[in-house]
Order: C-alpha cells, then sequence, then structure tokens
C-alpha cells in the first residue's frame, strides 16, 4: 500500500521539476538597459516602523540615475521615528515628500490603505510601489521602467533576490520561488490575462496610471491580506497585461530576519493564500508532507527493513525529482543550492508555520506591525 502510494507521488514530482525546469529558462529578468522614453515615475513607500531600512531606502532610491522621478514616502502611524530619518536621509532632496498617513479607517487593511494615500498624491505615469526593506542597485528603476515597455506590461511586479541569513530564514523564504517557478507556468502567466494565473509581489509593483485606475486602485483590495495577488487577479480580470520578472542583481531584500519573523510572516499570509480555507490549507500541509518527505520516510525504511519494501530505488528517484526542482529554483532566483537538500526541514517548518495560522484563524486573528490583519473582523466592523 505504501508503495502504491508513494509511486503516486510521482506525477506531482514530475510536473513541479519539469516546470521549474521550464519556467527557469523562460521567466523574465532584469536586465541594464535604458528605457526606450523616459515616463514620469513616482516611487511610493509605506513606512511603519521601518526605522531599521527606510534612511538606506531613501538613499537608494533617490542616487538612481532615471531623469524624472519622484520619491514619496507615506509614514503610516511609525513609532519609531521612520518619518524623521526618511526626511533626514533626504537631505532637502526636492524630489522627496515624505507624508502623514491618515488613521486607518474602519473596513481597510494598513498596507492597502497606506498605498491608497500614496497613488493619490503621486503625479506619474508609472506607479512603482516598493517596500522599505528593498534594495535598489544603481540602474535599478531603468532597468524596471525598460522592462515594463519591453513586455508591453500594463502592471509588471519584481521578484527581488532574497537575502537570507539565518537557518530558518535559508529553510523557508526560498520556497516562495520554489511555489512560483514549481506550481505556476510563466508562459501562462506572461502570455495570457486568465485570472487564476496571477502573480505578484508587493515589494515591487509597477502600475500605469491608465491600469491602475481601471482596476479600481489599492480600494479594490482594501479588506485583502495578500493584496498583491488580488491586485493581479483584477488587473486580469480587466484585460490588462500582467507580467512577473526576476530582479537578480538589480534589486534584492531581507524580508524577514530569524526565526519570528519568519513564522509570523507567512503565517499571516499563508491561509490568505489558500483562498482563506482551511480545509484547502490542510490540504496542501499533507500533499506536501506526501511528496516531500514520504520518499525519505520510504527510502530509510528500506534501508533499515529491506526486506519489507525492498531496495529503495523508487524513493531515491522521488527525492531526486524533489530536492532537484528546490535546487534549480533556487539557482533561477539566485539562492543557496546546498540548502536545496534540507527540503524536509523546510516542509517541517512550514508545518509549524500552518498550526500558527490556524491558531490565529481560530483565536485572535493575525498579528502583524501591532494590528490585527483577520478580514472577518473587518467585515464586522463594517456592518
Amino acid at each position: 500500500m505504501m508503495n502504491l502510494l508513494l509511486i503516486f507521488a510521482a506525477g506531482p514530482l514530475v510536473v513541479i521539476a519539469c516546470m521549474a525546469a521550464l519556467n527557469a529558462l523562460t521567466i523574465p529578468r532584469l536586465e541594464r538597459h535604458s528605457p526606450r522614453s523616459f515616463l514620469r515615475v513616482s516611487l511610493l513607500v509605506p513606512a511603519r516602523d521601518e526605522s531599521a531600512h527606510i534612511s538606506t531606502c531613501v538613499r537608494r532610491l533617490l542616487a538612481q540615475d532615471y531623469p524624472d522621478f519622484e520619491l514619496l514616502v507615506l509614514d503610516d502611524a511609525s513609532t519609531d521615528g521612520t518619518a524623521e530619518l526618511a526626511r533626514a536621509a533626504g537631505s532637502g532632496d526636492e524630489r522627496l515628500q515624505v507624508l502623514d498617513g491618515l488613521p486607518l479607517p474602519a473596513g481597510w487593511l494598513g498596507k492597502s490603505w497606506a498605498c491608497q494615500q500614496l497613488a493619490e498624491r503621486a503625479r506619474g505615469d508609472l506607479l512603482i510601489f516598493t517596500d522599505a526593506d528593498v534594495s535598489w542597485s544603481p540602474g535599478a528603476l531603468r532597468a524596471v521602467v525598460g522592462g515594463t515597455q519591453a513586455l508591453h506590461a500594463d502592471v509588471i511586479s519584481v521578484w527581488p533576490t532574497q537575502i537570507s541569513s539565518t537557518w530558518s530564514e535559508r529553510l523557508v523564504v526560498p520556497l516562495i520561488m520554489l511555489a512560483v517557478l514549481g506550481y505556476l507556468p510563466e508562459l501562462l502567466v506572461r502570455l495570457t490575462t486568465w485570472s487564476p494565473f496571477a502573480a505578484a509581489n508587493g515589494q515591487c509593483l509597477a502600475f500605469s496610471r491608465n491600469a491602475y485606475e481601471k482596476i479600481g486602485g489599492h480600494a479594490a483590495v482594501r479588506q485583502q491580506v495578500v493584496e498583491d495577488v488580488a491586485l493581479a487577479r483584477l488587473a486580469r480580470q480587466r484585460g490588462l497585461r500582467q507580467v512577473s520578472a526576476l530582479g537578480g542583481e538589480l534589486l534584492s531584500c531581507r524580508m524577514y530576519q530569524g526565526w519570528t519573523e519568519v513564522r509570523r510572516g507567512f503565517a499571516k499570509n499563508i491561509l490568505a493564500g489558500h483562498g482563506g480555507r482551511p480545509a484547502l490549507l490542510l490540504i496542501s500541509a499533507v500533499f506536501h508532507w506526501w511528496i516531500f518527505i514520504g520518499p525519505w520516510v520510504w527510502m530509510v525504511t528500506g534501508w533499515l527493513f529491506p526486506g519489507l519494501l525492498g531496495w529503495p530505488v523508487v524513493p531515491l528517484l522521488l527525492i531526486f525529482l524533489g530536492v532537484g526542482a528546490r535546487a534549480l529554483t533556487a539557482a533561477t532566483a539566485r539562492q543557496r543550492l546546498g540548502d536545496a537538500a534540507l527540503l524536509p526541514a523546510s516542509v517541517g517548518l512550514m508545518t509549524v508555520i500552518t498550526a500558527q495560522a490556524f491558531a490565529w484563524h481560530f483565536g485572535s486573528g493575525p498579528q502583524w506591525k501591532g494590528r490585527n490583519l483577520s478580514t472577518h473582523r473587518i467585515r464586522e466592523e463594517d456592518l
């Protein structure tokens, strides 16, 4: 019976590995070249308690050699001096505006409200939302604008190279790219407007002004925890061209620092990423144990009890497919290859994260930066 169940794991693993290989060849990368035309650009940074990052963020963005842009930073009720640090980093540069955010209205989540306020003050033809912890290398802004034009995109999402230092970061954060490159057919993401193939990353998300207004702005996703994917899905439903690209050496980000941030950061999004359905998240967790941990259990059992399951050739092949797909996505996204061999440990940590998501869902709701992100509580407030 166990043999039969694990043989059935071969199908999903083959699909994931083949998808990762195809996507590694086809997904666009940002390139260092000048745009065909220099649109007026608004760089928009929502910032809540970002004292650790905001000074570097402002300096790097103001150092971009693009000829026509403004930088708007919105201080979202920070308590750590974020606004003062941003102004000091700007050194009086006229391209910088530091805005004081308005109080969070009922029915809104914090980031969407901050982004909506930024968009209302922006004057650019291209609106680029970026997080304060994203590192923009010289030439990155030209590359984003040029990539938008070269890909004929109404909406473009750039995936920064994810920097991971601690073991929890190294084991969990790269799974984002495993999901993106191993589960989504990039060519369909880029060449169709089908909403099921929407993929986006709010760390760097750019809209033409017309596209943003046609979608309805962040007001259209004001209750969505994963607002970036929701915006991408709306763009496709409106017939707009939405694409993704890898940031490579031009954009990078250390999104979480240490296990506590990793656990809480992923837990606040994972249930929303499964449509808000706990049953679907549970099925997903069991599925990943089955395909990524099951073959290891089978192999060890076969070595210890060779007469019970026979020589473990099949589980070795399944392990090769899983680890190979993880390593391929790591290579494509400029991450550590060796960490792919620890895929079972990564799945184990994701199980803990899933448990945190369930605890929040059936308890007080997800918490992030001092706010409750529970969408059902937001809806109750609106009644």
